[in-house]
């Protein structure tokens, strides 16, 4: 872990959370909750692995280990889904999956770059191969982790169906730890032209006809003959769509369209865009925490995703933001690695929960300062947990593993000024009935302001409420830019090297609903608050079976492994993970990977194998070079 001060007291961060001392400004706001039962703009129920995470493929070593397990990865990925049950939904896929073609001679910790790469684009698209290491690492996710897995649509020589159906063919059969519940054929074709993998011509019509054809053959030829359902395959993928052929009712009207079915079969299980609510270079204003922490910039940067999203409800799919990022495409120093990243992590999950988004999947790369821990070292700096991680960790634990969860946000009026942008309000229900209240407070206070303000909750709630006792949980540090030594209701990930949940505060801080309905609890500027009902938050919560079943029946995956048994696989044997030129005029890297395939038959398909369990932002997102043999994204 990198270097950081020590918590000489457990709780000191909460206990001055709650201190207002006669020099700092005290604010209120009034919530009025008439009614304990869901309203009528309630979510759907939040999917366990809702708050997910996106792997670039390039990296995968990085965040999974090689010859020797990222322990780290592994255990912080285990402690969010002993929360919920569910591990994290796992995107492994971005820019590089549109250049990875399988070679099973190569048996490197790596991937490695094709040095006769024949295929388009700026990036070829087939400029970097994986072998059966690569699988290995990727299996190495607990126990269960949902995935959607990325495959190559910008390879097109004519071998591109024996390519796609064995690498999927390879997905099944070598990450039988996991549980595939989609394909995404293709990364970002929005920007096929300006990449180089199609011509001026490509449109989304085209697009989809690519698409089906993939479709068709890695189900007749993979999915079919293991039991698996045909809809598997998410579809769009796309880093932006004002303005284009790319939108969700464009593509739901293309003819051939993603959505129909064909020779008997429906292809189509989920859409799946991309976002981030600030892009370095692209977005036209400057950066600073004050922008990341105004939540009304984030609500209107997201407005044409939100246009997107009631496209999809049309159609009558779910909606999946399959990369999301705070800032992308590498984070900044000093700002996405901050407290401030925690808060928010956790207001945009709520947020985008409250939209009745299926999923969000925050992308990581190794480089990158957006990300939610450090898999290896950068900048002088061990691998250690971010901030940001904390938001994940309250998410999930406000959401618990009932399958019931269901958000609403609170529609604020009266705030004092100041605070319109950088106050949010969040109502979770469990099982129609209001049991958590959150309140997110980001108004700038950085680590260096000693009179930081705090925001009274005036909360007014139904009278069937009197008497009971809410049970608080803050989300705190000792400034919006702080980088270490966050806690969530008294949880810190920072103690050990490998991310191990430790209880350094066990304080339980209680207040008590009157007779009338009302109460009051205080959140100071940059911090959040959850007020849970009746029992500390994450204390006697249970799934419930029949809702659990409902909600697995949504995206029914491989099903090879059982949830809520957090295990990781070792490796089998190492390879070298240094940079190297290889006989078959191949080169290698720790941070590339490998795979082979070159005169392969295209009327040919991988042969199938048998399943024994029977089973966005206002801008784009434009694709990252490879820089000194090394992809960064």
């Amino acid at each position: 872990m990198a270097a950081r001060r020590s918590r000489a007291l457990a709780g000191a961060v909460l206990g001055s959370q709650m201190l207002t001392s006669a020099m700092a400004a005290t604010s209120s706001i009034t919530l009025d909750i008439a009614d304990a039962s869901a309203p009528s703009n309630i979510s759907q129920a939040v999917d366990l692995g809702f708050a997910g995470f996106g792997l670039e493929p390039s990296n995968l070593f990085s965040y999974t280990g090689g010859a020797t397990p990222n322990q780290l990865t592994i255990t912080l990925l285990e402690n969010l889904g002993n929360f919920t049950g569910k591990p994290p939904h796992i995107r492994l896929g971005g820019n590089t999956q549109d250049y990875l073609i399988y070679n099973a001679s190569q048996d490197a910790w790596a991937q490695i770059t094709n040095k006769n790469a024949k295929g388009s684009g700026a990036i070829a698209s087939d400029s970097m191969y994986i072998g059966p290491r690569f699988f290995e690492a990727a299996n190495r996710l607990p126990t269960g982790t949902p995935v959607t897995w990325g495959l190559n649509l910008a390879y097109e020589l004519d071998d591109y169906v024996y390519q796609i159906v064995t690498m999927a063919n390879q997905v099944l059969s070598r990450c039988s730890n996991l549980d595939i519940v989609a394909f995404e054929i293709g990364n970002e074709p929005d920007l096929y032209s300006s990449n180089g993998f199609r011509d001026s011509s490509w449109t989304s019509t085209l697009y989809s006809k690519q698409w089906l054809a993939r479709a068709e053959a890695i189900y007749e030829q993979v999915l079919k003959p293991a039991g698996l359902r045909s809809s598997f395959f998410e579809a769009g993928a796309t880093s932006h769509t004002s303005g284009t052929t790319f939108e969700i009712s464009a593509m739901a009207g293309d003819s051939p369209a993603v959505v129909e079915t064909v020779n008997g079969s429906e292809y189509l299980t989920s859409w799946n865009q991309h976002d981030y609510s600030y892009f370095v270079s692209v977005t036209a204003y400057a950066l600073t925490l004050q922008t990341i922490m105004n939540f009304d910039t984030t609500e209107s940067q997201f407005e044409n995703w939100v246009t997107q999203i009631e496209q999809a409800e049309s159609t009558g799919y779910p909606y999946a933001l399959r990369e999301m990022g705070m800032v992308g495409p590498l984070g900044v120093q000093n700002i996405s690695d901050t407290f401030g990243g925690a808060l928010y992590t956790l207001n945009f999950l709520l947020y985008a929960a409250s939209l009745n988004i299926s999923g969000i999947n925050y992308h990581m790369t190794a480089e990158s300062y957006t990300a939610a821990w450090q898999p290896v070292t950068l900048d002088g700096l061990a691998p250690h947990v971010r901030p940001s991680y904390y938001g994940h960790a309250a998410f999930n634990q406000i959401i618990g593993p009932s399958c019931q969860a269901q958000v609403a946000q609170y529609s604020l009026t009266g705030v004092p000024s100041g605070y319109g942008s950088f106050v949010r309000a969040y109502s979770i229900y469990q099982g129609g009935s209001l049991q958590s209240i959150a309140v997110i407070n980001s108004k700038v206070a950085n680590v260096t302001q000693t009179d930081k303000s705090n925001l009274t909750v005036s909360l007014t709630l139904p009278t069937s409420l009197a008497g009971k006792t809410l049970h608080l949980a803050y989300l705190t540090n000792d400034g919006v830019d702080a980088k270490y030594n966050t806690t969530w209701n008294g949880l810190s990930f920072e103690q050990d090297s490998i991310g191990t949940q430790s209880q350094v505060d066990d304080s339980d801080e209680t207040v008590k609903v009157g007779d009338d309905g009302t109460v009051s609890f205080s959140v100071r500027d940059s911090a959040a608050v959850v007020a849970n009902i009746d029992s500390k938050l994450g204390d006697n919560v249970t799934a419930d079976k029949t809702a659990c079943a409902a909600m697995a029946s949504r995206s029914p995956g491989t099903h090879a492994s059982v949830a809520n048994t957090s295990t990781s696989s070792s490796s089998s044997s190492s390879a070298s993970a240094s940079s190297k030129t290889n006989s078959d005029n191949t080169s290698s890297s720790s941070e590339s990977g490998s795979s082979s395939s070159g005169d392969a038959d295209s009327s040919a398909g991988a042969p199938a194998f048998t399943l024994s369990t029977g089973v966005l932002m206002t801008c784009f997102v434009p694709f990252m070079s490879m820089m000194a043999g090394i992809f960064l994204y």
